[in-house]
């Protein structure tokens, strides 16, 4: 075989290898935490890999469930994890050395959060709150800003409302039900719940107080930003493919995610309609949003002074980029 027919021949065969579906290469192995396992906003990692759209990016998905954004802080800080799904609010960690950078926006306005009070705590307005013990997951996480960020609000200080970190939703419950908090701070779909079962209600529509904000971000540690950003490129792709695939297939949305979010496929269906409009379609970065999260570090007492969020944020690995 002459010169020629060598180089044809080997570009014959790189250009079938580049044309095989994914499950035919070689996959990149990506661990990536959720910091709360029952968010509806991070089904689109379930979605995506039962759907096959992640592994059609060449994406080999590992789901990693955390009881909270500070448990996925430390999954990062012990290469645990290569990316997460995680809060707003947890972009602080970044200035107090974790070793990551937001790669997305994930959710905007906290439409899908509330805050859920207990039938049996007697509190009926905001102005109950005062002083009351409300449950969240974690230190740090986005319930407990949301939390601190109404008492301030309300002209009470950022600890005004007492915030009782609990590791996670079944603990929340059980300790509501006891009478050991008087509520809770969570999403959508758990307050529909628990007002069809009459033990609690909705007090708070987040979405109402807070207004220009990323709820949730996408980080990716920068271990693996350095070491292979084609798969953070990667990666982001399966997400926002996913992301436009459940603006468009309730029905199979509902049917993946109820299981998961533990709650009845009615209820998910009607939270549904409430979250999908809130998340992010491109990933982008709102100005003002990030602008909100900066000066909130400061007034809550999370960080002395307000950080550059350019440090802390980049839209280079996202679609079209």
């Amino acid at each position: 075989m002459n010169f020629a027919r060598i180089v044809a021949a080997v570009s014959i065969a790189l250009l079938g290898a580049s044309a095989l579906p994914a499950s035919a290469q070689t996959l990149q192995k990506l661990r990536v935490g959720k910091a709360i396992s029952e968010a509806f906003t991070f089904t689109p990692l379930d979605i995506g890999l039962e759907e096959g759209i992640f592994k059609k990016h060449g994406i080999d998905l590992e789901i990693i469930d955390f009881t909270g954004d500070a448990k996925l802080q430390q999954a990062f800080a012990a290469d645990a994890a290569d990316m997460g799904l995680g809060s707003g609010p947890g972009l602080a960690f970044i200035v107090k050395g974790s070793p990551i950078t937001g790669v997305a926006a994930l959710a905007n306005a906290p439409n899908t959060m509330t805050l859920i009070v207990s039938e049996t705590s007697g509190i009926k307005t905001i102005a109950d709150l005062k002083g009351r013990k409300i449950a969240v997951t974690t230190v740090g996480a986005l319930t407990g800003w949301l939390l601190s960020e109404l008492s301030r609000q309300q002209g009470w200080g950022p600890n005004g409302i007492q915030i009782i970190p609990l590791g996670g939703i079944q603990p929340e419950l059980a300790a509501m039900k006891t009478g050991d908090v008087d509520g809770l701070s969570s999403e959508l779909a758990l307050g529909l719940r628990l007002e069809d079962e009459k033990t609690a209600h909705i007090l708070v529509r987040f979405g109402e107080i807070v207004k220009d904000f990323h709820i949730q971000v996408i980080y990716a540690t920068n271990k693996l930003i350095a070491k292979d950003p084609d798969a953070v490129r990667h990666f982001l792709a399966g997400w926002f493919e996913t992301i436009a695939f459940m603006n468009t297939h309730k029905e199979t949305v509902v049917r993946i995610a109820a299981p998961i979010v533990r709650v009845s496929p009615e209820i998910l269906g009607r939270s549904y309609d409430v979250v999908m409009p809130v998340v992010s379609k491109d990933g982008k970065f709102n100005p003002k949003a990030l602008a909100t999260l900066s000066e909130s570090f400061v007034a809550l007492g999370t960080l002395p002074t307000e950080p550059d969020m350019s440090k802390l944020v980049t839209e280079a690995y996202l679609p079209g980029k």
